[in-house]
């Protein structure tokens, strides 16, 4: 008992010093980079805004969310707070300035965290259809996969294409250098990762695993987080040159040693620090590697960052 209380007591330490590490450097560097004072007039139908013919695909810095489809997870005021990492609904983020989505399956075909499951993956595709439907130039990114512990729903690539069907961007690296305007009217970039199914092919409907990457940090420290982000950042190739989608999620993650397990009290410890991680990409000369950017309950703050670091480099100030 006293080893654990030792254990715990240190943790606290080491957790309040980091906390006081970001808010030292926020005061000491402030907030500021390209596109910082940029506000979008419609965050729905925001890349429209931009211009389609002059939106260039790698220049784009995405807003993504993590977890997406966790808002009805598991049981109310239950079980939902420990795998909760999104309030709003697919539908709903997407009319916030969404476009990339991080949807986890089961073999049913129900989304899920972890052991807790919610609703089936056809609710997702009926928010992403609806949300297509009322707009004509944004393109989503939607990443499917395969939970952790769980089985790949069966001929799921073929449910997927048949959802998704006209939608859909084909495997095509040239897609990276291309306009919205030269995608269009294909709105839909499906990166699906199955864990023991073969992987989407090349040139097919879906896009295989390698084509969106990330380096998952599980931690509940914030500064470890941040400063371990901007080094798995810096080793990436700049957007320009990149053939593959790289995301960085602002978030860290509830701990089984650690009292505290619900995601919110946890994840709020980086949650406001979205408009300094990109301050320190820029300052520390990483702003050109800056591609997909995820965040857990992700606000209209978060969205228009993104949206402005977006714009700033269409006009070349980033």
């Amino acid at each position: 008992m006293g080893a654990h209380v030792s254990r715990q007591v240190e943790r606290r330490r080491s957790l309040a010093s980091e906390e006081k590490a970001l808010a030292d450097l926020r005061i000491s560097c402030g907030c500021s980079f390209p596109g910082c004072d940029y506000r979008p007039s419609d965050r729905k139908n925001w890349m429209a805004g931009l211009d389609p013919g002059k939106l260039i695909v790698y220049k784009i810095v995405w807003p993504g969310t993590h977890d997406s489809a966790t808002n009805k997870i598991g049981i109310r005021f239950i079980s939902r707070p420990f795998a909760q990492c999104q309030s709003l609904s697919v539908y709903s983020q997407l009319l916030l300035g969404t476009r990339v989505l991080d949807i986890r399956v089961q073999e049913d075909r129900r989304v899920c965290h972890g052991i807790l499951k919610s609703y089936g993956i056809d609710v997702v595709l009926r928010d992403v259809k609806n949300f297509l439907s009322e707009t004509k130039s944004e393109i989503i990114i939607l990443e499917i996969r395969t939970e952790f512990g769980h089985q790949d729903p069966p001929d799921f690539d073929k449910y997927l294409e048949d959802e998704l069907g006209d939608y859909l961007i084909r495997h095509d690296e040239h897609v990276f250098g291309k306009t919205v305007s030269e995608l269009l009217p294909k709105r839909v970039i499906c990166v699906w990762k199955p864990r023991n199914s073969p992987q989407p092919k090349a040139g097919g409907a879906l896009w295989s695993a390698g084509y969106l990457k990330d380096n998952w940090i599980d931690t509940d420290l914030p500064s470890t987080k941040f400063e371990s982000n901007i080094h798995h950042l810096s080793e990436q190739p700049p957007v320009s040159s990149r053939k593959f989608f790289y995301r960085v999620e602002n978030t860290v993650t509830p701990q089984a040693d650690n009292p505290v397990l619900c995601v919110w009290p946890v994840t709020n410890r980086i949650h406001g620090y979205a408009h300094l991680f990109i301050t320190q990409c820029f300052s520390r000369g990483y702003g050109d590697r800056l591609q997909v950017f995820s965040t857990d309950f992700i606000d209209e703050e978060f969205v228009d960052a993104c949206i402005g670091v977006t714009h700033a480099r269409i006009e070349g100030q980033a």
